[in-house]
């Protein structure tokens, strides 16, 4: 008697299976509902096309990238645009140019420093400007910048001096850091090229800006002091001004940047200037 259940059991089980798979397919085929479309063939011959649910979400999908082109296209009007951002983000290597040469003179040897791991950091956080053209804009920015030079010797900057002023110590770090920090307001005109099949473009972007010091550090690690840190202004140049131009396709390029002044407003360190190199990120 059990056996003679399950086994009805198992059937009815297959049977309601079945029906719900035929009730299934009867209503997709209610859903692919079809449209005809008449084609004029040469020799006046007409001929019906039948086009199935699926063929009209292709066209509904078609249209939708249409409007998504157009509000594209609508980034694209002239006027202007303000906001808050995170783009032009610059990571590279600084260098010291003393008085026209890479070279320090015997003044500054004090300086000499790490090539490979003398870096530059920048980013911008707001910008205000105007695009005249799909192609053509400018703009003023505000963000922040930080070189970061690794020093080859075992001293140490002193602080709250009138000018740049260092110790020598019986101490190996193994780093010795000494960094400025800037706000940075850029002027940009960018170019860029019209979208080629990718929807990629090509930009150009160069300008001047102006930078005012936030502050400067010296970050020392050894085995005998442990971990140090100290801010001071170490006589940066409390005001700088230089240019930067940036190349690039589809939002990654290269930058470089020159800074006309002084980097230290401090007298022995007078024509020692600074530039910056490397890849730049968020072109748009």
């Amino acid at each position: 008697m059990k056996n003679l259940t399950l086994k009805t059991v198992v059937l009815n089980a297959l049977i309601i299976l079945v029906g719900q798979y035929a009730i299934a397919q009867k209503q997709d085929s209610i859903k692919r509902k079809k449209h005809a479309y008449s084609i004029t063939l040469g020799g006046g011959k007409i001929i019906k096309v039948e086009k199935t649910d699926s063929l009209a979400k292709l066209d509904s999908g078609t249209v939708a990238k249409k409007d998504s082109l157009k509000k594209c296209d609508k980034k694209d009007n002239v006027g202007f645009f303000s906001g808050i951002t995170f783009t032009r983000l610059d990571f590279g290597f600084s260098k010291l140019i003393d008085n026209g040469s890479f070279a320090l003179s015997p003044a500054n040897q004090f300086l000499d420093y790490r090539a490979s791991k003398t870096s530059h950091l920048s980013f911008d956080v707001l910008q205000l400007g105007y695009r005249f053209t799909p192609q053509f804009k400018m703009y003023i920015a505000a963000g922040f910048d930080w070189t970061l030079i690794r020093l080859r010797q075992n001293i140490t900057m002193q602080k709250n001096m009138p000018v740049l002023t260092y110790v020598n110590d019986n101490v190996n770090f193994s780093k010795n850091r000494f960094s400025s920090s800037y706000l940075h307001i850029p002027l940009n005109f960018e170019y860029r090229t019209k979208t080629d099949k990718k929807g990629n473009r090509f930009y150009v972007v160069a300008g001047p800006e102006v930078a005012f010091l936030l502050n400067a550090k010296l970050k020392q690690i050894s085995s005998e002091r442990g971990k140090q840190k100290e801010f001071d202004d170490y006589n940066f140049a409390p005001f700088r001004i230089g240019g930067t131009l940036r190349m690039g396709y589809d939002g990654i390029g290269l930058f470089v940047k020159y800074y006309a002044n002084d980097m230290f407003a401090s007298a022995p360190q007078k024509g020692l200037k600074n530039m910056a190199f490397g890849v730049t990120f968020g072109l748009n």
